[in-house]
């Protein structure tokens, strides 16, 4: 059983991560709404996903199993707003070009219901394919689970599909309102967790 580790914030770090996601998210609902094109999907998500994790490594932490099979992106959000990722806007448009619109659409719906109280949230959780029904993705939630229960800290997530949603209530989450809903898109789950005394 591979070990869990905390990602350095090193050259090539946000890169490496960023491709895992994009592999791992690259045939998801949502991901396919974003970007129709799979060859567009291909050239897009992996740059877009790197320009989050880098802001991860800074304002939050990143943990992965060992042999770089899964990883689990987070933030620390007090009671101020994340800080912007410098130039977002000019960087989403140059990694994303038509397709801007929706992937601003979409974070514009999920900053909108982002709850402000103080949390951690998980912005991506993600495992290769090849890797997945292992609880890999279990075991990387229950041990930063562990640090935020004995912290007292919440944490909150949008779950992209039923099947991870099942996955969050198994591990303490709630739903957090109704789902978000994108036009002519799948439903993303709101979901809060309670810290576990």
């Amino acid at each position: 059983m591979t070990e869990i580790i905390r990602v350095q914030n090193v050259p090539g770090a946000a890169e490496t991560v960023g491709a895992i996601i994009a592999t791992s998210f690259h045939t998801q609902e949502i991901s396919a709404w974003m970007i129709p094109s799979e060859d567009d999907r291909r050239r897009v998500m992996p740059p877009f996903f790197s320009m989050v994790t880098e802001s991860a490594l800074v304002h939050g932490e990143v943990h992965a199993t060992a042999d770089m099979s899964a990883v689990a992106v987070w933030f620390h959000k007090g009671t101020e707003p994340l800080p912007e990722i410098p130039d977002r806007d000019a960087r989403v448009e140059a990694i994303a070009g038509p397709h801007t619109e929706r992937i601003g659409q979409m974070g514009e719906e999920m900053d909108r219901r982002h709850p402000h109280a103080p949390h951690h949230y998980l912005a991506f959780l993600a495992v290769l394919p090849g890797h997945q029904r292992r609880k890999t993705g279990t075991r990387l939630l229950e041990g930063y689970h562990r640090g935020l229960d004995e912290a007292g800290v919440p944490a909150y997530l949008e779950a992209s599909s039923t099947d991870s949603r099942r996955l969050y209530l198994r591990h303490g989450y709630q739903d957090l309102g109704d789902p978000i809903l994108m036009p002519g898109g799948p439903p993303m789950f709101p979901m809060w967790r309670p810290p576990n005394p």
